[in-house]
């Protein structure tokens, strides 16, 4: 009997297989948008569960009936605008032009930088700058996780160069907070850190075949390391123990089911494992995310969201508790 078809496991579309240099994911590009406002934001991964809701669409062969979906929750405590920052495109590299900082810091960005004693420059853009981006910082001394130390990243500004520079101008030092940025029912892409897993060896990282028993040298091992002739060298592509986990990944299009005010509606008593109440604004993702609980999550507005899907969010009625007890909505 032949053998059955078993491709390659593991990606090749991620290589090196390395651990990111940072815990704060990095967005590379920014979807175009003409709302004058921050392409982004980011919130610290509470855990998941699941929702119900009435199917409403015309042609689902279970209209009228109650759906299950799992969804991730993320704590979102208002984010703040500590800078300014202008870039401008220098043989096809960007490069930063002038920074900005606002007037007033919270005192905890001690902990991350060196900042100066007085501040006394206004926002003024330079002559010439091809784009600008905001500087924020996270405060996660009001959640519930032990971290006092802030996150910093950059986020896009939609519109033109001159709105842009509006809006910053307005903003500079004030918090931003998640539902003056999105709408339930849109598309996100989602940019994390993945679970740390140390070194794995093949099977576990690749998912390599267990050998027989009577095999050489090794049965947790490739059975191929690859030509014998004409080369004494291993290519990288061949499964081999390294690095599992702790990776930057993007997953595209993810839908936001709902934005909550009120903690009440999805805390149980004693909170969530491993995470604790929640205590600020939070969204509902549909499915899951990456990394563990407490990781810093960055969604922004989708890259290239279908034009095909509905934009609208179900209307959730029963939402999953830690108490297995769950909440009407």
């Amino acid at each position: 009997m032949g053998k059955a078809h078993n491709p390659r496991h593991g990606s090749m579309q991620y290589w090196p297989r390395v651990r990111a240099k940072r815990e704060t994911a990095k967005v590379s590009a920014w979807a175009d948008s003409n709302d004058v406002k921050p392409l982004g934001f980011a919130g610290y991964k509470v855990g998941m569960t699941h929702v119900q809701y009435k199917d409403m669409e015309k042609k689902s062969p279970t209209k009228g009936e109650f759906i299950s979906e799992p969804v991730t929750i993320v704590e979102c405590p208002p984010i703040k605008v500590m800078g300014v920052r202008f870039y401008n495109t220098v043989n096809g590299e960007r490069r930063v032009v002038k920074d900005f900082l606002a007037e007033t810091q919270d005192k905890e960005m001690s902990r991350k930088l060196k900042l100066p004693k007085t501040i006394t420059h206004k926002l003024e853009a330079p002559e010439k700058f091809d784009a600008l981006m905001l500087v924020v910082n996270t405060q996660p001394s009001k959640t519930g996780i032990g971290k006092k130390k802030p996150e910093l990243f950059e986020v896009a500004i939609g519109g033109s160069k001159d709105e842009q520079l509006a809006y910053a101008k307005e903003n500079l030092g004030k918090e931003l907070n998640v539902k003056d940025i999105f709408q339930e029912g849109e598309f996100l892409d989602i940019h994390a850190i993945t679970i740390g897993k140390g070194t794995q060896g093949p099977v576990k990282r690749f998912g390599v075949a267990i050998r027989h028993h009577k095999s050489e040298k090794t049965k947790r091992g490739p059975g191929s390391l690859g030509s014998w002739k004409g080369q004494a060298h291993v290519m990288y592509r061949v499964a081999h123990a390294g690095q599992h986990g702790y990776h930057v990944r993007t997953t595209y299009n993810q839908q936001l089911y709902k934005i909550g005010e009120t903690p009440e509606e999805v805390n149980a008593k004693g909170g969530f494992i491993r995470y604790g109440a929640v205590k600020n604004s939070y969204v509902m993702i549909k499915g899951s995310l990456h990394g563990p609980s407490k990781r810093l999550i960055r969604f922004c507005k989708a890259i290239r969201a279908n034009p095909k899907k509905k934009t609208v969010a179900p209307a959730i009625e029963f939402v999953s508790i830690a108490s297995r007890q769950g909440n009407r909505i």
